[in-house]
């Protein structure tokens, strides 16, 4: 099994910047690929971005010039740095890890963290 701790999350002004980070913990599999998807109320879940442990990284559509994810300095921590926040970025943000062990992918989720933009 493998746990992600999210945090970082909460309310921010329009044009304000938030910095997300996850740590991930037990049974860890490497390659893998870490990232961040969100979903807002009444929408389906989306990929914000994801970064896999060679350093490629896919951008969703919501973060495009604006998020950056990163892998941080502690083992198995990603953050996700969003600047230029506006209320359609509202949403449950998700940590998730993917992985292949003994042939088998896994799909682990965080609990999520909230974050509200609104002035």
């Amino acid at each position: 099994q493998v746990q992600l701790v999210e945090s970082g999350g909460g309310l921010v002004q329009p044009g304000g910047s938030l910095r997300l980070s996850c740590v991930a913990s037990g049974s860890i599999a490497s390659p893998n690929a870490m990232g961040w998807y969100r979903q807002a109320p009444g929408k389906q879940r989306e990929l914000v971005a994801q970064i896999g442990t060679a350093g490629t990284i896919k951008y969703g559509d919501p973060a495009t010039g604006r998020f950056t994810i990163s892998r941080g300095s502690a083992q198995n921590t990603i953050d996700l740095q969003m600047n230029n926040l506006n209320p359609e970025d509202t949403a449950v943000y998700y940590c998730n890890l993917v992985q292949v062990q003994l042939g088998r992918m896994d799909t682990y989720w965080g609990q999520g963290s909230q974050i509200t933009v609104s002035a």
